[in-house]
């Protein structure tokens, strides 16, 4: 078992004695996410609403920054209304099929139904 042990360190040494990249934490933002413009990030979410994969767009280009403001009727049953203060940007979101249904600029308290259908 010492044999083992001490076989694991020394891969570890040599692996980070040749200088190779860390590896990334889970949960790490791509790249890309962090290089996106305000802009191009509120385009994806509004060009893919209502699509899956939607919410983890959200997720990623907003982390921290997303507060709650208001829950109604539409999605699947109910959706979520999340504000970003940093960028005056609210999100209508649907926790049952995690997706975006809803984007507008400003706080929005309820959005129109026809909206979050």
């Amino acid at each position: 078992m010492s044999r083992t042990l001490i076989a694991g360190c020394a891969l570890i040494c040599a692996i980070a004695a040749s200088g190779a990249a860390p590896i990334p934490l889970l949960g790490s933002m791509p790249v890309e996410a962090q290089e996106l413009s305000l802009e191009k990030k509120i385009e994806l979410l509004s060009k893919n609403k209502d699509q899956i994969g939607t919410g983890d767009m959200l997720r990623r280009f907003f982390y921290g920054d997303l507060i709650p403001v208001s829950v109604q009727p539409g999605g699947a049953n109910m959706v979520v209304n999340l504000y970003n203060k940093a960028n005056d940007y609210t999100f209508s979101f649907c926790t049952t099929y995690d997706v975006v249904v809803a984007v507008k600029k400003g706080r929005v308290t309820e959005f129109a139904p026809t909206e979050v259908k």
